[in-house]
C-alpha cells in the first residue's frame, strides 16, 4: 500500500499535467475522419483557444 501512495505522489501531478495538455489538444483540434466527432465535456469548451 505504501509503495502505491509512493508512486501517486511522484507520478500524480505529471499525470495530470499530461491529462490536461492532451485535453488542450483535443479541444483545438477536429477528428480526421469525415462524420465522426466525440462529444467534449462541458468544461473542456474553456480550453479552447479560438
Amino acid at each position: 500500500m505504501k509503495k502505491g501512495k509512493k508512486l501517486m505522489l511522484k507520478f500524480g501531478p505529471m499525470l495530470a499535467a499530461l491529462a490536461l495538455m492532451v485535453t488542450t489538444v483535443s479541444v483545438n483540434t477536429t477528428c480526421t475522419w469525415v462524420g465522426y466527432q466525440d462529444e467534449l465535456p462541458k468544461n473542456a469548451n474553456k480550453l479552447r483557444k479560438f
